[in-house]
């Protein structure tokens, strides 16, 4: 049954935890790397990533005897190398020459729109709401990410160099951050954090 206070909620919590406004600079640096993103099949690569461990991402996880902690820590390290990347003026995800795709389904569409602290987020979720709301907060946030995916460009030269200079260090310190946040929880759950 739809419910839109559900919707909401479950919109809002995805959006805090997708972050794709947060990752405007890590796009675009991707975007200058790899030379183009194929927003359409990023955004539907991380939304079928999504629908499925909505749909049975424990099962998935189990048969590989793999728990969400471990899932989730395999996740922080990723956005760990990415944080250090904007941050230290390093490569560590170098574009494939051979591919013609551009930067789709990795680095964007998993880890940044559908990594580790979002799937989970969503098997938390289902705790707590309907599945098909749970759904419907998906393609919403989805839409979004589309859409900043295909405005990076205008988005570039609205910041400048300077701009994205700043900011891709600030968003390399959270990245970094959220990172160590992640790991903590999952790799020591039963001490404080």
């Amino acid at each position: 049954m739809i419910d839109f206070k559900q919707i909401l909620s479950v919109s809002l919590i995805l959006f805090s935890v997708i972050d794709i406004l947060g990752s405007i600079p890590i796009i675009i640096n991707l975007r200058k790397k790899a030379g183009h993103i194929q927003s359409g099949k990023a955004t539907l690569a991380a939304g079928v990533l999504m629908i499925v461990f909505l749909l049975g991402g424990k099962s998935i996880l189990g048969l590989f005897g793999i728990g969400v902690d471990d899932f989730a820590i395999a996740g922080a390290l990723i956005i760990f190398a990415l944080g250090a990347e904007m941050i230290l003026g390093i490569e560590l995800f170098k574009p494939d020459p051979e591919a013609s795709s551009g930067a789709s389904i990795v680095p964007i569409a998993f880890p940044l729109i559908a990594g580790a602290g979002t799937l989970t987020t969503i098997l938390t979720l289902k705790a707590e709401y309907a599945q098909l709301n749970i759904a419907i907060g998906i393609v919403l946030n989805l839409l979004l990410v589309y859409a900043v995916l295909k405005s990076t460009s205008w988005l570039e030269r609205k910041l400048g160099k300077t701009g994205l200079d700043v900011l891709r260090r600030i968003f390399g310190i959270i990245l970094l951050s959220i990172a160590v946040k992640i790991f903590k929880t999952n790799a020591f759950p039963m001490e404080i954090v």
